[in-house]
């Protein structure tokens, strides 16, 4: 096992140990947002030394994979995340409060199924490519020597070439939709092994970048010998994961304002100025770590003069579509055979459903008391119009709950004694837009940073582990500023297995050690 707490030994590790262990005078940095990134950023520069103020909106850690509790002992989340073993610095942060990671358990299998049956699987396939890619094809039913004959050739091989962060901006223009299309799959297998995954990134594959689809690719399955059974928490969110963090932080002398909402923020040469709901701040530097819609309302409150350039690039990034997560404690069980976690592909809304009580112990202390199962369904890239407490979210609401019932037709006997709906619009979207034009992790002013998975980085990560990892690299641009180490990084390998995977590294450690205005993304 390596550092990286993963398995594979072409994991690529990404050095910022420059300067000192510890900062060499005291510094005070706001970290605003306490989701993956704020709590990746804040964890950085406590242990090097940094007076931390964590500021979150709300009444808990954890951002946009927190969870809170309701009557009865049961619980809500924004809905089921998946943690792949890909996601090195995700595990390493959470590694600082569970050292065996025990808040964590493999999900033995997750079936992709398409409306006619069809289904398709990980779980028993080697894990190194490329037989991984050559396993994968010789046992889904998606491929035949016929579909295989129509595929792209020279389009296939794009995603073995791959080289990053150049890929990313190699596709700069065309969607994954459109990249499909070119790559002529089989239809099958683009619905279960392609478009569910896009879906995945809460947005239509008409409207996601091709480089960031390919990039999915690679580090999930083509470069990675990670494999793709993925891991999830043995409880609630903030029982498993955030509350320990929180303590963690806590002890390390963080100062954590939960409930506090970040009004504006103001950079000078010298400092930073954070104006709260009752309170200014004045400090030596800030992390901006918010959802990308507060970091625009935040940026474009910024008193001149602010970069143009810069501030364009924040006011255009865009949210994804509104997802909507059902969730239903049921008067009776799901049958024992069915898998924890199913990705349904033809469903028309429904894109997974998750039975909870196999693997959350609030959801199984539930199960337990009252003969029932808990059983979250997810609907992502909805149409506009479907808002909180509008009519089209009731819709899909009932959709999902039919679409239960014809995957597990038990359930449709069964009755839903509790239900939560949550409808939210508030993720990131990776456009074919331009790359480069994305906002990175550094700003005009060298003491402010911003962090989360809707900011362009260089290295081959996204969602969860993106938002820990810009995290980190803002912590070291702070922490390298001022002649201190920062948190060494691991990724999956820069280069893809038709590519020269130690000249990528070279280029890396090269980008890493760059101070320079741009940075690391």
């Amino acid at each position: 096992m390596t550092p990286a707490l993963g398995r594979d030994p072409h994991a690529v590790r990404h050095s910022f140990r420059t300067g000192t262990p510890r900062l060499g005078r005291p510094r005070t940095v706001a970290v605003v947002g306490g989701g993956i990134a704020g709590i990746a950023a804040a964890a950085g520069l406590c242990e090097r030394g940094a007076r931390v103020i964590l500021f979150e909106s709300t009444d808990r850690l954890g951002g946009r994979v927190a969870a809170w509790p309701l009557p009865d002992g049961r619980s809500m989340s924004r809905g089921f995340h998946a943690f792949f073993r890909q996601y090195y610095n995700l595990r390493r942060l959470l590694h600082r409060a569970d050292p065996a990671l025990t808040a964590l358990v493999p999900v033995a299998d997750y079936p992709l199924q398409r409306r006619d049956g069809m289904r398709d699987s990980f779980s028993r396939i080697p894990t190194s490519p490329p037989w991984n890619v050559l396993g994968f094809v010789a046992r889904s039913p998606a491929f035949s020597l016929g579909s295989l004959a129509q595929v792209d050739v020279r389009a296939a091989l794009e995603l073995v070439r791959v080289r990053f962060p150049e890929t990313f901006s190699a596709y700069d223009g065309e969607s994954a939709a459109a990249f499909l299309d070119r790559l002529r799959f089989p239809q099958a297998a683009r619905d279960l092994a392609l478009e569910v995954f896009a879906r995945s990134f809460f947005a239509d594959p008409t409207e996601f970048a091709a480089g960031e689809l390919i990039a999915m690719f690679h580090t999930y399955f083509l470069g990675s010998g990670e494999g793709l059974v993925f891991d999830v928490p043995t409880d609630d969110y903030d029982t498993a994961l955030w509350a320990p963090m929180g303590r963690l932080l806590g002890g390390n002398g963080v100062e954590i304002r939960t409930g506090t909402r970040v009004e504006r923020i103001v950079p000078h040469g010298d400092g930073v100025e954070i104006h709260t709901d009752g309170d200014e701040f004045r400090v030596d530097a800030a992390v901006l770590a918010t959802d990308p819609r507060a970091a625009r309302a935040l940026v474009a409150g910024m008193p001149e003069p602010v970069d143009p350039e810069w501030a364009r690039a924040v006011a255009t990034t865009r949210n994804a579509p509104p997802f909507v997560v059902t969730r239903l404690w049921l008067d009776g069980l799901v049958n024992s055979d069915r898998p924890a976690f199913l990705g349904m592909s033809g469903y028309g809304s429904a894109d997974n459903v998750a039975v909870l009580e196999r693997f959350e112990r609030s959801a199984a202390r539930w199960s337990t008391r009252h003969g029932g199962s808990v059983v979250e369904l997810h609907a992502y890239a909805c149409s506009r119009e479907v808002q909180p407490g509008s009519a089209a979210a009731e819709g899909i609401d009932a959709e999902l709950e039919r679409r239960l019932h014809q995957v597990y037709p038990e359930t449709a006997r069964l009755r839903a004694v509790h239900r939560e709906l949550l409808v939210r619009d508030d993720c990131a979207l990776v456009t074919p837009d331009p790359w480069e034009r994305r906002p990175g992790v550094r700003t005009p002013w060298p003491n402010l940073m911003v962090a989360g998975d809707w900011v362009r980085c260089d290295y081959p990560v996204a969602l969860m582990e993106r938002a820990a990892t810009t995290g980190f690299l803002a912590a070291n641009a702070l922490l390298t500023r001022w002649g201190s180490s920062g948190q060494d990084l691991w990724t999956a390998p820069m280069a893809g297995i038709l590519r020269s995977r130690r000249a990528a590294a070279r280029a890396s450690r090269r980008r890493a050690l760059d101070v320079g205005t741009r940075g690391l993304g």
